[in-house]
């Protein structure tokens, strides 16, 4: 616990250097940014018709556990001595001691930030050892999430010729290789995946879809959930699945998905079905669909049931269908934002704003705000109503250590005469 907790007291001091000296187009264990931004970059450089048509899928072989200790104690600005006992801390397995000789921390709150640290230049390399390469007929970019990144080209032999070993000896001053299986060159129109999806053109056009791998790990995932409880309880049974459910689709919740949910619901219905016949198999059709389907609305096969809580309220519990999840475009964050640089809380104070609109809970947290400013504007104490045009920041920033917590957030009135500091916000 005391390691941890000195981890994450020397994590405050260098994060701000990591996310100062991150590649622009490096999205994985970064504050405020994901993968869907990673894809919405990949959107933008495969999409138009004269972007590259040749990828190298790049994958690093046991990143997070070969890295270098020697590149890192040289590199990392932070203290060697601190560092060096915790890259050769080891870890403790059935009561034995197993020494590490190479990689981050196992299980450290500081290893992805080590592991993003020493990939950190990799794009930097590339522009530097191919000048003018983005803007001319070469048309190489690059997008990382962690460690694995893809790199675009004009063609298969410049991406394998010339750009792959450029790769391979930048990898190799820090004791890590590309994995021979998962790195391979591939055209756009042929597609390839890349967290969880997967992007290929189709007549010109690009789309970006759940890779079949990524919906049958869920299918499988679901599949394991009911198998291993075929005795449980309805209500129970939609309290474990709906996570699951939820969780998978909000993540493809920006991409071309709809068809897929709808194919993952069919799914998982069949898996339903055969779960109720095995429970009652001399029971009809008929008797399963009223026992176990309900009709709400239009819908007429509704997995759902009604149960008194603990106050003795009925409650109904519902299996949630992927294909009520809308799609909402993601809107990528500026590769240069840096959220621990003062200069950039208004942009993300923007952005937070608008993601907490779309959000339930984010929704409840301005609403509490509002409330605990009695409805009224901070700045002139005028009330702040539907009609009124509103914004919300931060009363202490977070490059300044705020928290997003409601007690936190300040409501007020765009263009508010009172505060001409935030004049030019955009509405939310």
């Amino acid at each position: 616990m005391k390691c941890r907790a000195m981890q994450a007291l020397h994590l405050l001091a260098l994060e701000p250097i990591a996310e100062t000296t991150a590649d622009p187009n490096s999205y994985g264990f970064r504050p405020e940014r994901s993968t869907a931004d990673a894809a919405a970059q990949c959107f933008g450089l495969l999409s138009r018709k004269a972007n590259a048509e040749w990828v190298l899928e790049g994958d690093i072989q046991g990143c997070f556990d070969n890295i270098s200790h020697d590149w890192l104690i040289a590199n990392i600005l932070m203290d060697k001595a601190i560092l060096q006992k915790w890259l050769q801390a080891g870890y403790v397995y059935q009561n034995q001691l197993f020494p590490s000789h190479a990689g981050t921390p196992q299980g450290g709150i500081i290893s992805p930030v080590l592991a993003n640290m020493t990939l950190d230049g990799l794009e930097a390399m590339l522009a530097k050892r191919f000048p003018n390469a983005k803007w001319t007929a070469r048309k190489m970019q690059m997008v990382r999430y962690a460690d694995d990144f893809i790199i675009t080209g004009c063609s298969k032999e410049w991406l394998e010729n010339e750009v792959r070993p450029a790769v391979v000896e930048f990898l190799a001053e820090r004791g890590l290789l590309l994995s021979p299986e998962k790195t391979k060159i591939t055209h756009i129109g042929d597609g390839f995946d890349f967290l969880g999806w997967n992007l290929r053109k189709y007549n010109g056009k690009l789309l970006i879809k759940p890779s079949k791998a990524n919906i049958g790990a869920l299918l499988a995932k679901l599949r394991e959930l009911i198998k291993t409880n075929k005795t449980i309880r309805q209500a129970n049974l939609i309290g474990l699945l709906n996570p699951v459910l939820r969780g998978w689709a909000n993540y493809h919740g920006h991409v071309v998905a709809k068809k897929v949910f709808n194919q993952v619901d069919s799914a998982v219905w069949e898996m339903l079905w055969r779960w109720a016949v095995r429970r009652h198999p001399r029971k009809t059709r008929r008797w399963l669909k009223d026992r176990y389907f309900k009709v709400q609305g239009a819908r007429r096969w509704v997995f759902s049931c009604a149960e008194k809580s603990a106050d003795g309220r009925k409650r109904q519990y519902t299996l949630l269908d992927a294909s009520d999840t809308p799609i909402v475009r993601h809107i990528k964050i500026k590769a240069s934002a840096n959220p621990h640089d003062p200069e950039w809380d208004e942009y993300f104070e923007s952005r937070w704003g608008k993601r907490m609109l779309i959000s339930p809970k984010g929704r409840a947290k301005l609403y509490r705000a509002w409330l605990q400013q009695g409805g009224r504007c901070c700045a002139c104490l005028k009330p702040v109503t539907k009609d009124t045009p509103w914004h919300s920041r931060h009363v202490v920033k977070l490059s300044h250590g705020g928290t997003d917590a409601s007690a936190n957030l300040e409501i007020f009135h765009l263009r508010c005469p009172r505060d001409v500091q935030f004049a030019n916000v955009d509405d939310v």
